[in-house]
């Protein structure tokens, strides 16, 4: 397992090395690496040449180091997709050739506040309706999802928003078709409600998407706020020069 004399430098060598062994399942998902002291001398490194590759390698999410407890390798996301590509979570989670469910459902309507009015740009006349679901793959809790949407605006009755995405069910009557999304992403260490509906402890961020929905038309028809697992998903972005 020693590392090789090469033209690159040494913690280059040894980066590639472990991505390799985590490839080849040496180092499972979730399983601790061994110490430094015993990976360094296995590599044929110093200590302080592992610890830089380490410290890369932790900062392109490849492992975790746990203060006191030691290196883990960190398994990879099941669902990763462009935040410019606007889906639903059901279509996310068929895209990797899993079933999606819901295991948890409340719906409420309510008389929307002055804020929700000037979001939704409704009156108190309107109904809003508040749907909180916990969405799975193939029966796993991954995403702890509250949508708002004006009641006029989804026709189908509740029962069936338990085997279905809100997306087809607002689009149903072929009157609304939904266009784009402003999103904004937030990072959450851990949330008291979510983390423990989503089965995941202290040690499993949260990545929360926040998004407005607006329809061809340019009529904010829903507001959602997801709570991913960050160890089931993973987002990106295409950035192009201008």
């Amino acid at each position: 397992m020693m590392i090789k004399t090469d033209q690159r430098l040494l913690y280059l060598q040894v980066i590639e090395r472990l991505k390799n062994d985590i490839e080849k399942g040496i180092f499972k998902e979730n399983e601790r690496f061994p110490s430094e002291f015993e990976l360094a001398r296995e590599l044929g490194v110093s200590r302080a040449t592992l610890r830089e590759a380490l410290r890369l390698l932790e900062e392109e999410k490849v492992i975790i180091r746990k203060h006191g407890v030691g290196t883990f390798v960190n398994p990879k996301p099941l669902f990763t997709s462009g935040i410019e590509h606007l889906t639903s979570v059901s279509a996310m989670i068929r895209n990797v050739g899993m079933e999606p469910g819901t295991i948890f459902m409340d719906v409420s309507e309510t008389t929307p506040s002055e804020k929700e009015q000037a979001r939704f740009s409704c009156n108190e006349e309107d109904h809003l309706v508040t749907i909180k679901r916990v969405r799975t793959a193939d029966g796993e809790p991954v995403v702890y999802c509250i949508d708002h949407v004006l009641s006029k605006n989804i026709p189908t009755g509740t029962e069936e928003l338990l085997n279905v995405s809100i997306f087809d069910a607002i689009e149903k009557s072929g009157e609304i078709r939904i266009d784009q999304a402003v999103t904004h992403i937030e990072p959450v260490g851990y949330d008291d409600v979510a983390s423990s509906i989503l089965r995941c402890g202290v040690d499993v961020p949260l990545l929360v998407l926040l998004q407005h929905h607006y329809s061809e038309d340019g009529e904010m028809v829903l507001y959602s706020k997801n709570y991913f697992r960050a160890d089931k998903f993973s987002f990106h972005v295409v950035r192009k020069r201008v």
